[in-house]
């Protein structure tokens, strides 16, 4: 079969994607046509491009070489044709499926690609845990995932994005009742130093009930131990899988909580503000390789965007 525009054109879907059943879904035609096109061009090149895995296909040094050769070619070609017909509404093409935790993807990522969304971007959204997230994006299922671990995935690039703070928060109720006063519970007791601030605040915060994301308390357990220097044992009183509920039950009076600064209204009055504070790298994750120009754009942008986020 000789070489042709359709056959290059279904390899690149596979080759972004990861994927015949995610590619077929792309390109709108059916995984056995999918299927058969890349076993074509593979007799044609008379080389394997893609290894076939139970999840996924992966690339081949044949396909990365292949991709870097025509990836900007056909988008180029596929603009020129497509994007005079389909009017400014398809200026970026195809969607772009991003992942990603609820609270960071409202707060910060949505309003950062808002006018990239004005400007004709089409967007997907995914919220969820990063295990989950992540392999849809093995998968093909997602383009980029903010993920607040970083994974050790094969064929996925990894990009650090931001840096949250923890801080700890209590409503101004609960910290007049801890003694703090609306200030620091650490602060006015001078030549007691950093350590005996961190003591004076793990002691006073024992007598309230904490507010936790999960029940095993991971923003908490590790401020506990970065912070104060000890293992965290209690259960917390109040569970939310959100931390912006979180946030919510704290304000009302609900205890005590560890947030990111960025989720901290002026209802919350942090309790302490240790010399070093807790940080939390945040990721974007894409697939290795030649992404698509939307996705690729999502991505440049929002790590830019990044740059200027308030902590």
């Amino acid at each position: 079969m000789p070489l042709s525009f359709d056959l290059l054109r279904t390899f690149l879907a596979v080759y972004r994607s990861g994927s015949v059943t995610r590619a077929a879904e792309l390109l709108t035609i059916s995984q056995p046509s999918v299927t058969a096109q890349v076993k074509a061009l593979e007799a044609t090149l008379r080389r394997p491009l893609f290894d076939r895995l139970p999840r996924g296909m992966s690339p081949t040094p044949a396909a990365h070489q292949l991709a870097r050769r025509i990836a900007a070619p056909l988008d180029n070609l596929e603009e020129l044709v497509l994007g005079d017909l389909s009017g400014p509404a398809e200026a970026f093409g195809r969607a772009v499926h991003l992942g990603g935790p609820a609270e960071l993807i409202c707060e910060r990522v949505l309003p950062s690609l808002a006018t990239m969304a004005a400007g004709g971007l089409q967007l997907r959204v995914t919220l969820g845990l990063p295990d989950g997230l992540l392999a849809a994006l093995a998968d093909g299922g997602l383009d980029l995932v903010v993920s607040s671990v970083r994974t050790r995935r094969g064929g996925l690039r990894v990009e650090p994005l931001w840096d949250e703070e923890f801080v700890l928060v209590a409503a101004r109720s609960w910290a007049r009742r801890l003694g703090a006063g609306g200030a620091d519970l650490g602060s006015g007791h001078p030549g007691q130093g950093r350590e005996g601030e961190a003591e004076a605040v793990r002691r006073a915060v024992e007598r309230a009930p904490l507010v936790a994301y999960a029940e095993n308390l991971p923003i908490l357990r590790r401020y506990w131990r970065t912070v104060f220097g000890v293992r965290l044992t209690r259960s917390p009183t109040v569970v939310v899988p959100d931390l912006r509920g979180v946030a919510a039950a704290v304000a009302g009076g609900a205890g005590v909580s560890v947030l990111p600064r960025y989720l901290c209204t002026r209802d919350l009055v942090t309790l302490h503000e240790p010399e070093i504070a807790p940080l939390n790298t945040l990721f974007l994750v894409s697939r290795a390789g030649a992404p698509h120009p939307a996705a690729a754009a999502v991505r440049d942008h929002l790590l830019e965007a990044a740059r200027s986020w308030v902590v």
